[in-house]
């Protein structure tokens, strides 16, 4: 697996997990399960950018967005 799929990989998790933080929340309970989702992918991309130091930033995000996507649509 490429650093660029695990960085995307880990925002997708992150992204997702969003609502239910919220949803948890709302309802009154702990949100542990999205809280343990939240540390995976902020692991993920931690390792992605140690791994390849200087190929993500804001401005390269849409590039391997669209490289991540191509290669798993091919």
């Amino acid at each position: 697996m490429s650093t660029d799929m695990i960085f995307v990989l880990g925002l997708v998790l992150g992204v997702v997990s969003i609502p239910a933080i919220v949803s948890a929340f709302a309802d009154g309970r702990t949100p542990r399960a999205p809280a343990l989702i939240v540390v995976i992918a902020a692991l993920m991309i931690g390792y992605a950018m140690r791994e390849a130091p200087g190929a993500y930033s804001w401005s390269t995000l849409p590039d391997v967005l669209t490289r991540v996507v191509a290669q798993v649509t091919r």
